[in-house]
């Protein structure tokens, strides 16, 4: 279950990143709430404040995948942690001094934004370099299970820290800031000699197009990307919805809003360290099945009466959406080869987070106008949805079984090949094809009849 911790350089890692995003998720909490009160209560000033910080995505993160593949991963990291640390300073300070506008808020949101894009596909791809592909799967899940913990103790930290300094939110941005020379400290102590390199990709042109021509020729990874757009854009937008419901739809303040963030991560730590037993690549069946759970939850959680109950169920909702998250990025981490792994896990992150400047808004507006309840139930709906549609994919010409149990509760699907089907014409057909063999890699024949 802690396989990877075996390793020197891992275990100080995630022990820095358990500082670093404590820290973060202060912030997070800190960011939302002083929106709110610059804005009036604004969802839509919420919304867009999560889209100027996520918008980077589409356009840094694949240049950072491809940082990743070219140079020392270990380098860059020193980098983007100092810059970060150092935007979260000055978020602090500003705040601190009085001098903060919502203009401000736009404009640092959007930098973090652009450092952040940067960052992830290094960090995420410097995993397998610590850990060797024998353990990807379990660094994989506790590195969630690191991030899911922070979540848990930060925004209640967060809420308690700004409810006692009488709603001032500059105390959560400078212990964040502080937070990041944790993990530079970590990276300069690692064991270089122990670290497993990819051979670095040489300089050329066209490697997006490469990118996006490998990703074509293994559905599988279009699959589970498609998969984790939709969840990104419509159902991972809990730092609006259970900001709004706790403010509008309950009349809570900073510190139950902590709080709720917090019962969410329980559910997040818990979908995590579930997902630690897990040493191969998922089956996509898995992912479809995981996503559409999900939804359900979103849903549900959304039509729940009181903060009591709805507070209890966010606790299954973050473990639902922590188990197909982590599904997907071991899915396309053990999908790809080494010397692409960066770029291709850039181009996840760009599908996972890319679709937040539409979908951040887009939930908040609905907030916002119909209610708090409907960013909940709107996003649930549309990842439901997904999941029947790639499950329709996955079923095409197959002989589909759903089996239900109550004890203990579990949900199994079984696809079994059916009778030999006409070639069908089209990409779709393709798609059903490839879809649930999990061979990672293999591709689809082309009908010589095309």
């Amino acid at each position: 279950m802690f396989a990877a911790l075996r390793v020197r350089n891992f275990r100080l890692y995630a022990s820095a990143n358990l500082v670093s995003l404590t820290g973060t998720w202060m912030q997070r909490i800190g960011q939302d709430w002083l929106v709110l009160q610059l804005s009036g209560g604004s969802g839509v000033a919420l919304g867009i404040t999560t889209a100027l910080q996520f918008a980077p995505t589409l356009f840094f993160s694949f240049y950072g995948g491809v940082l990743a593949d070219r140079h020392s991963k270990r380098r860059v990291l020193v980098v983007t942690q100092a810059v970060m640390g150092a935007l979260a300073l000055g978020l602090g300070l500003l705040v601190a001094t009085d001098g903060i506008a919502l203009w401000h808020v736009y404009l640092l949101a959007a930098a973090l934004g652009v450092v952040s894009s940067l960052d992830m596909p290094v960090r995420q791809s410097f995993v397998s370099e610590m850990v060797g592909p024998d353990r990807l799967a379990n660094a994989v899940s506790l590195n969630s299970t690191v991030f899911n913990g922070a979540r848990l103790v930060g925004p209640a930290v967060a809420g308690s820290v700004i409810g006692l300094a009488g709603g001032d939110t500059a105390p959560a941005f400078l212990v964040n800031a502080a937070s990041f020379a944790v993990t530079i400290a970590a990276l300069l102590a690692m064991r270089g000699s122990e670290l497993r390199p990819s051979p670095p990709a040489s300089r050329s042109r066209g490697q997006l197009r490469e990118a996006l021509g490998y990703t074509r020729r293994h559905p599988d990874l279009v699959l589970a990307m498609a998969l984790a757009f939709v969840a990104g854009t419509f159902g991972f937008n809990t730092q609006i919805t259970i900001a709004l419901m706790a403010r509008e739809e309950f009349g809570l303040g900073a510190t139950a809003f902590g709080f709720m963030s917090t019962a969410y991560a329980v559910g997040s730590l818990s979908g995590a360290l579930l997902s630690t037993r897990r040493s191969t690549r998922p089956l996509q069946r898995f992912l479809i099945v995981s996503s559409g759970v999900f939804g359900v939850l979103l849903v549900v959680a959304g039509l729940m009466p009181t903060q009591t109950s709805f507070a209890v169920l966010l606790v299954p909702t973050g473990a639902a959406a922590l188990v197909f998250s982590v599904a997907c990025n071991s899915f396309v981490q053990l999908g790809v080869d080494p010397q692409m792994r960066g770029r291709i896990l850039a181009l996840y992150f760009m599908c996972f987070m890319g679709g937040t400047p539409v979908g951040a808004p887009l939930i908040g507006w609905v907030s916002e106008h119909l209610g708090a309840r409907w960013g909940f139930i709107a996003g649930g709906l549309v990842c439901v949805a997904a999941a029947v549609v790639a499950g329709a994919v996955l079923a095409r010409g197959r002989r589909v079984r759903l089996e239900l149990h109550v004890v203990p509760p579990s949900a199994q699907l079984h696809v079994a090949a059916g009778p030999r089907a006409d070639p069908v014409p089209n990409r779709v057909a393709g798609l059903a094809q490839e879809a649930d063999g999990e061979v990672p890699g293999e591709q689809v024949a082309r009908d010589p009849a095309r």
